[in-house]
């Protein structure tokens, strides 16, 4: 059974990339275990790693979950000057969503919620989740 998982991202300048996550995430990494690499706990059990490296090419984008999308994607304009983006919906799809790149190519992306039960459902799972004894 999967019980915890990790996704890794690279960054040609560690420093930089460091700094820009750490924007982005808006915290500190959880873990930095040695130079060139730390890792944040962005939800319970699923780990985002910045490795100092060449950015793999294609991949992403990694999506994250967000209450507001337009109001995150001005901050992230803003803070971290990244490309204005367009934020999609379409009626049969429960979510609004949009694509950008880190200053190294890595696909990141938002989603937001459209159904407010939906929303506070999920994050009511989510404090749970943040209650719960790790294994």
């Amino acid at each position: 059974m999967i019980h915890e998982m990790t996704f890794q991202l690279r960054t040609s300048d560690f420093s930089k990339g460091q700094a820009w996550y750490q924007s982005f995430l808006q915290r500190e990494p959880d873990f930095v275990p040695h130079e060139g690499f730390a890792e944040w706990e962005v939800l319970p059990g699923c780990w985002l790693q910045l490795a100092e490296g060449t950015p793999a090419e294609g991949s992403g984008p990694v999506r994250f979950a967000v209450v507001d999308i337009e109001t995150e994607r001005e901050r992230l304009i803003n803070e971290l000057q990244i490309e204005p983006f367009e934020i999609f919906q379409r009626e049969e799809v429960p979510v609004k969503w949009g694509t950008f790149a880190d200053p190294w190519g890595n696909r990141l992306g938002l989603f937001e919620y459209l159904d407010a039960a939906e929303k506070a459902e999920k994050q009511q799972r989510l404090a749970k989740l943040k209650k719960a004894p790790s294994l």
